[in-house]
């Protein structure tokens, strides 16, 4: 029940526009709120992101009555609390505020005070003749579904994908979690009170013309709108012995994270040969160091992440994992997987170009992903690009075809991030999947909305925990680093000419978050600005969105 907590050492609200503090609650054990002055308003909310808890006096204030999340760019309405962008789910709880007697108070229960969210009202019987079938289970088909049944869509919904149900697919590679309840996005309550319905099947194929998609169980499902949102299938390698030995491992589903741990066991000192120093690789080689297993990495490149991050950044991602006990093998091209000498059906190395054996008790490979499309590649009224993905508009609808959308790693789609002009580019990030499911939800809910304009933004934990916001569409040519690369404290921004087009930074929050709020803007000081001094915390977030 709500009742009146009075705010501990407060005896005002005198927060100039922008400002934010966190309070504790009088009365509530461990109960704090945010206190934020947005356009002259002061306001009591949840002090943590409902994603994973980071504390949102961290977060970025914005002009159009936003707070961005300083870890993983999860964007919230101060008027309203709701979710504005990904991967937050549950929308931040509001609280009445009051000021009298030198002191001020909020107005809630406790309950919700200490949980710093408000669980989502979706529930809804499905009603009318409409229905949306979404083909995939991963983030973008977790941001249709609040789309969706967040802005009122009451036609049915079925979701079919060969996985049980929307999970945190970034803890596979990052914490190797191989258990469903520790990785669920939602309660299987969530879904039966909402009216969603969960089919485990694999889908075989569309018929576009008659608005039916077929599975392998011999089933069909009629829809009105469609949504692919299959994601990637992971790459393996074509030399001999990874497809034919055991113990070779790809890393994209719970099953594949499941047998790696089985294989690793509870034993310490296992010899883990990780092929692809990819942000996959990167990840899980650091936290099997961690767990105490002796590690190896193979890259092509000089640095691990070279063509993304650069040789700079790269060399300290290296250097972190070394701390953690990883070796490194750069400039190395692999030539096969050779037997285990005492299991000739495991594997037992992996050869590198040059003749050189590194042993190994497990192999994971960690050398990209494919468009999940193949069953699509009989369907005549669809055109797959070369890469295997589907050209979509800024809606995410796909081209050529009426009432159909593509989102995820299988859409190529129009970039108007910095230097992007609506170059097509297919982004395989978490929060660009989600961010796409939710706008496709929204247009579905609401056909006379806007698309959802948002910058990609990506994490990874590499021994500390880097974030990255925009995207390289026409590459980068310069650097511009701040901070203490040494010590592995940065913040390095991409430039293509006097652009800046992509941030990473470690140990440096709230950049990420402040300079994609000002990509939204076109308001990124140029590259000279910055190698000049310009401090990016400094700059005026405007309300207007120019993308």
């Amino acid at each position: 029940m709500a009742q009146e907590y009075k705010l501990k050492g407060i005896t005002s609200l005198d927060l100039k526009q922008g400002d934010k503090q966190e309070v504790e609650v009088e009365g509530v054990e461990n109960g704090k709120v945010l206190l934020v002055n947005s356009q002259g308003k002061v306001h009591a909310m949840s002090s943590k992101c409902t994603h994973y808890g980071a504390p949102l006096k961290l977060g970025v204030v914005t002009g159009d009555n936003r707070i961005t999340c300083a870890w993983h760019g999860a964007c919230f309405n101060i008027e309203t609390g709701d979710v504005e962008d990904a991967p937050a789910l549950d929308p931040l709880a509001k609280f009445k505020i009051t000021e009298k007697d030198g002191a001020v108070y909020i107005t809630g229960d406790e309950s919700t005070i200490k949980s710093s969210r408000r669980s989502p009202n979706h529930t809804c019987s499905a009603q009318g003749n409409e229905g949306v079938v979404i083909i995939g289970g991963g983030s973008a088909t977790a941001g249709a579904l609040e789309g969706l049944r967040g802005n009122g869509y009451k036609g049915a919904i079925t979701v079919l994908s060969k996985e049980p149900q929307p999970f945190d697919r970034t803890k596979l590679s990052k914490a190797l979690i191989g258990d469903i309840s520790k990785l669920a996005l939602r309660t299987p309550e969530y879904y039966k009170d909402a009216s969603i319905d969960l089919v485990n099947d694999t889908v075989t194929g569309v018929d576009f013309s008659g608005k039916k998609v077929k599975t392998e169980s011999g089933k069909t499902y009629p829809y009105t709108k469609l949504i692919l949102a299959t994601g990637g299938t992971p790459k393996m390698l074509p030399m001999p012995g990874f497809k034919d030995l055991e113990n070779v491992f790809l890393l994209r589903s719970l099953p594949h994270v499941q047998n790696i741990l089985s294989a690793v066991g509870e034993a310490k000192g296992k010899k883990v040969v990780v092929v692809g120093s990819s942000f996959i690789g990167m990840e899980v080689g650091n936290c099997l160091a961690n767990m105490g297993q002796d590690v190896s990495i193979i890259g092509m490149e000089s640095m691990p992440l070279e063509a993304i991050m650069g040789k700079e950044v790269g060399e300290i991602f290296k250097k972190t994992l070394e701390k953690n006990g990883v070796t490194f093998y750069m400039e190395s091209g692999v030539e096969k997987a050779t037997p285990s000498k005492s299991d000739s059906k495991k594997v037992g190395g992996v050869e590198l170009k040059g003749g050189k054996t590194l042993e190994a008790d497990i192999v994971i490979l960690g050398v990209g992903v494919s468009p999940q499309t193949g069953y699509l590649s009989e369907a005549k009224e669809i055109e797959l690009l070369k890469d295997g993905s589907l050209k979509t508009d800024e809606s995410f609808a796909v081209a050529g075809l009426k009432d159909v959308f593509a989102v995820g790693d299988i859409a190529t789609y129009p970039y108007h991030g910095p230097d992007g002009n609506g170059k097509p580019v297919r982004i395989e990030h978490w929060n660009v999947a989600q961010n796409a499911g939710r706008s496709v939800g929204t247009t579905i809910a609401h056909p006379s909305s806007k698309p959802k304009s948002f910058i990609p933004v990506f994490w990874s934990a590499l021994g500390s925990q880097m974030r990255y916001c925009g995207h390289t569409p026409n590459g980068w040519d310069d650097l511009v680093m701040k901070g203490e690369p040494e010590n592995g404290k940065f913040a390095a921004y991409y430039a293509k000419g006097e652009t800046v087009v992509a941030v990473a930074s470690m140990m440096m929050d709230p950049i990420m978050s402040q300079s994609a709020e000002l990509m939204r803007r076109g308001k990124m000081p140029t590259k000279s600005d910055l190698k000049k001094g310009a401090n990016i915390l400094e700059i005026g977030i405007p309300a207007q969105i120019k993308i």
